[in-house]
C-alpha cells in the first residue's frame, strides 16, 4: 500500500480460509474460453495518457501484469481465490469479434475501464455502444479497433444503454481527431429519463460520491496481491476527462413510441408484445426493452434480431450487482430488476435458436451451445432468481420485525441452486449489504428501536464508549485481546478501535498521541485482514483503501474533469445545484427580507429567489416574487464558467462584470446571494474524524 514500508501479511486465521475456498473451487474452463473467445488483438500500450499530458496516466496496462499472467493455482493467500478468479477473467483485455450475419459484425473493446464498448458494423459508418468512462480510453479503445480490422468508417451512431457515467463518459473521445466535436448527423440513442438521472448521480451527489468511489475502486492503491485486484465489475474505473455527447434520441420519449402490431415486422424474428420499440439504426433492425428503476433508473436491454445477439446492458452481468452501491446512489429495486429480466426472457427467449450471443456492459459474453442450447437462459434466469431472492427473503424477514443488519446475519448464503454458479457470486455487490439496501428501500435507516432513533454522532459516542469501557488504553487492549483470539474478531475490532479514533475527534477528550497511534496501527491491520478474506472486490477495496487513510490521512482529491456535464444541464439542473450549495441557516438568519435575482439568456429567462434560506427556481418570471432586486445578463457559456469556477463561482462572476461578459444592475444583492454558497472539501474523512 501507499506510504507502507512492508505490506501486512495475511493472518492464519484468513489464510486458512481462504485455502478453504480454493478447495472449493470446481473446474470451471467455460467462463475462461468465453473470456478470451474471439480475441483479435491486444493493447500495444502500456498505458493511456491524459489528454494533452505526457505523463499523467488515466488507465495503466502494466498495473494489472499479476493478473494477466496469472494463474488459478497461483492465487496468494492475501486475495479470496474467488475474487482472484474474477480477477483473472476481467483482467483479460483487447478487441473481440462477438458475432454477426457477413453484413453486420459485432466487435467488443475490452479491458480499456471497468466498463466495455460495443462496436457494430452498420451500412454506412459504425454504432458504438458505451463509450467507457472517459475521453482517453474511448479514444484508445477505437482506435485499437481501427488499427486491426482496418475499418475507418466515420461513428454514425451511439447507444447509451443507462445513465451511469462509465458508459456515456468517453463519448467525445471517439471523436478526437475532430477535437471532440461529434459530427453534424450524429443520433445519440438513450432511454427516457436519461439526462436528467445522469445529471443528479454524477452532479447533485457528485462530490460525495466521487470521495466515496475513490474507496470503492481503491483509485489510490498499489495494483498488487496485497492491495487493488480488481472491482469484480470490471478492474477499476479510469481517472479521465468524462463527456457527454446529449442524446438526440431517447427510447420511449414523445417521438419514440412503442411500435404497434401491425407495424411489426417478420424480420424481427421474436413475436410482438407491447411495450416493444423497433427501430432500424444504419440497416440494423435494433428492438429496445425500456428496464427503468433496474441497475440504473433509466437503463434499457435490446435484440439484434437478424443478429440473433441480445445486449442486456448492466442488467445481468456475471457477478451479483448492487441494490444499493456503496460508494452512493439511490436504491435500486430488485423487483422491478426481477420483472424485467422474466419480461426479457419471455420476449427474447421464448426459442432458443433467437440468441446466438449474449453480452452486456461489463465482463465477456455467453455464445449458445450446440450441446446446451440453454445456456444463456437458464443464465439469465439464475440472474432473475436471485434479484428476486434478495427482494421476497428481505421482506419476509422484514414483516417478522427483523432489521437490515439481522436479515444480513441470518442470509449469509443464497441458496445452492443459485449459489453454485460463479455469476451469482457477490464480486460487485454482496448479499450482505445488498438485503440490508432492500431493507432501506422498503423501511428506511430506522429500524424501529427508538434507542436508535436519535443516536449519537460518531465523536461523542466514541468518547462515551471509551470512557464507559475504562479509556483508550483500555479500550485498545480489549481489541488486541480480539485480533489475538481464536478465531480472531476482527469485526469487534475494527468496532472498539473505531470508537477510540472517532473520541480523538473532541478536543477536550484525552488521549495521548502513543494510544491514538497505536490504536490506529492495529485498526489498520484489522481493516487489511478484512481486505483479504473478502470475496466481493468493493469490500476488499474499501477496507484496504481504510486500512491506508487510517493511517496517512485523507489526500488530495482525484481529479476527473467533467465540463460536459456542467454543459449539458438545463437551466433547472444549474440552479438545482447551485440550490444545494446555499448555506441555509446562515441565510435564512441574515436575510429575512427575500433577494430575487432576475437572470436572462438571450431568449431564455429565469428567475431565481433566496428565502428562508432556500433558493427557489422559476422558468421565466416568477409572478409572486415581486420586482426583481437585481437583473442579471449573460450568455449560457458565461454561466457554465460560473459553474466550473468553483469556489471561486463568486470571485469569477465579478471579473466577468468588470470585463463585460455578465451586466448586472445591482451587483451588490447578486454578491449577497452568492456569498451563501459553499462547496464541499473533497478531502473530507471517512474513517477519522474530522479536525476541530
Amino acid at each position: 500500500m501507499p506510504g507502507a514500508t512492508e505490506p501486512i501479511e495475511p493472518s492464519p486465521f484468513v489464510r486458512t480460509r481462504n485455502q478453504e475456498v480454493i478447495n472449493t473451487i470446481p473446474p470451471t474452463p467455460g467462463d475462461f474460453e468465453d473470456a478470451n473467445r474471439g480475441l483479435m488483438a491486444v493493447p500495444k500500450r502500456s498505458a493511456i495518457l491524459a489528454k494533452g499530458s505526457k505523463d499523467t496516466v488515466v488507465w495503466d496496462f502494466t498495473a494489472y501484469d499479476f493478473l494477466q499472467d496469472g494463474e488459478l493455482a497461483d492465487c496468494p493467500p492475501s486475495v479470496n481465490p474467488s475474487l482472484w478468479r474474477q480477477g483473472l477473467l476481467t483482467a483479460v483485455a483487447g478487441l473481440f469479434h462477438v458475432g454477426g450475419d457477413g453484413r453486420h459484425t459485432i466487435y467488443q473493446v475490452r479491458g480499456y475501464d471497468l466498463s466495455n464498448m460495443t462496436i457494430i458494423t452498420g451500412d454506412s459508418g459504425l454504432i458504438v455502444i458505451d463509450p467507457l468512462a472517459s475521453y482517453e480510453t474511448a479514444q484508445a479503445a477505437l482506435e485499437l479497433f481501427r488499427e486491426a480490422t482496418e475499418n475507418t468508417a466515420p461513428v454514425k451512431h451511439l447507444i447509451y444503454t443507462h445513465s451511469h457515467v462509465d458508459h456515456f463518459g468517453g463519448s467525445r473521445g471517439l471523436f478526437a481527431e475532430n477535437g471532440g466535436n461529434a459530427p453534424e448527423g450524429l443520433r445519440v440513442y438513450a432511454p427516457v429519463g436519461f439526462q436528467e438521472h445522469a445529471i443528479s448521480e454524477n452532479v447533485l451527489a457528485g462530490p460525495a460520491m466521487a470521495r466515496r468511489a475513490e474507496y470503492m475502486y481503491a483509485a489510490r492503491l498499489d495494483k498488487s496481491p496485497y492491495g487493488q485486484v480488481g472491482a469484480g465489475l470490471g478492474l477499476t474505473i479510469s481517472t479521465g476527462e468524462v463527456t457527454l455527447v446529449p442524446p438526440t434520441d431517447y427510447i420511449g420519449g414523445r417521438l419514440i413510441q412503442p411500435t404497434h402490431e401491425d407495424k411489426w415486422s417478420q424480420d424481427y424474428v421474436i413475436p410482438w408484445r407491447p411495450g416493444l420499440y423497433a427501430l432500424k439504426i444504419d440497416g440494423v433492425d435494433v428492438i429496445f426493452q425500456l428496464t427503468p428503476g433496474t441497475e440504473a433508473p433509466a437503463e434499457m436491454n435490446f435484440y439484434f434480431p437478424q443478429l440473433r445477439a441480445l445486449c442486456m446492458a448492466e442488467n445481468a452481468t456475471h457477478t451479483m450487482h448492487n441494490i444499493l452501491s456503496l460508494r452512493g446512489a439511490q436504491v435500486r429495486d430488485p423487483h422491478a430488476w426481477s420483472k424485467y429480466l422474466t419480461e426479457a426472457i419471455q420476449t427474447f427467449g421464448s426459442d432458443p435458436e433467437h440468441i446466438d450471443v449474449e453480452f452486456a456492459s461489463h465482463h465477456w459474453p455467453r455464445w449458445r451451445q450446440e450441446d446446451d442450447r440453454t445456456n444463456i437462459i437458464e443464465f439469465l434466469s439464475n440472474q432473475r432468481d436471485m434479484y428476486a431472492f434478495l427482494n421476497d427473503q428481505a421482506l419476509r424477514l422484514i414483516d417478522t420485525g427483523h432489521t437490515g443488519v439481522e436479515i444480513a446475519e441470518k442470509l449469509r448464503k443464497l441458496p445452492r441452486g443459485l449459489a453454485e454458479h460463479w455469476y451469482d457470486q457477490g464480486y460487485y455487490g454482496s448479499l450482505s449489504h445488498n438485503l440490508k439496501a432492500v431493507y432501506q428501500r422498503y423501511i428506511g435507516w430506522f429500524d424501529g428501536n427508538p434507542a436508535h432513533l436519535w443516536s449519537l454522532p460518531p465523536v461523542e459516542a466514541g468518547v462515551q464508549y471509551t470512557t464507559a469501557i475504562g479509556g483508550p488504553e483500555a479500550v485498545v487492549r480489549v481489541a488486541e485481546n480480539a485480533l489475538a483470539a481464536d478465531p480472531p474478531q476482527y469485526r469487534w475490532a475494527a468496532e472498539l478501535l473505531n470508537h477510540v479514533i472517532f473520541a480523538s475527534g473532541d478536543k477536550c477528550f484525552a488521549i495521548t498521541e502513543e494510544t491514538l497511534a497505536k490504536a490506529k496501527q492495529l485498526q489498520a491491520q484489522t481493516f487489511t485482514q478484512l481486505g483479504y478474506g473478502a470475496e466481493n472486490g468493493t469490500w476488499r477495496n474499501f477496507y484496504l483503501t481504510g486500512a491506508w487513510e487510517v493511517l496517512a490521512g485523507p489526500q488530495k482529491a482525484i481529479s476527473h474533469g467533467a465540463s460536459d456535464l456542467v454543459r449539458s444541464m438545463t437551466l433547472e439542473q444549474f440552479f438545482e445545484a447551485m440550490a444545494k450549495s446555499v448555506n441555509g441557516p446562515k441565510a435564512a438568519e441574515e436575510q429575512p427580507t427575500p433577494i430575487v435575482l432576475r437572470w436572462q439568456l438571450g431568449v431564455q429567462e429565469c428567475t431565481t429567489t433566496l428565502r428562508n434560506g432556500v433558493l427557489i427556481y422559476v422558468e421565466g418570471r416568477d409572478l409572486l416574487a415581486g420586482k426583481p432586486t437585481a437583473t442579471i445578463t449573460l450568455t449560457r457559456e458565461a454561466l457554465n464558467e460560473l459553474a466550473l469556477a468553483g469556489h471561486r463561482f463568486t470571485q469569477n462572476f465579478n471579473e466577468q462584470v468588470v470585463n463585460g461578459t455578465i451586466q448586472v444592475d445591482d451587483q451588490a444583492a447578486a454578491d449577497t446571494v452568492f456569498g451563501y454558497l459553499v462547496f464541499p472539501d473533497p478531502r473530507f474523512p471517512i474513517v477519522t474524524p474530522r479536525r476541530f
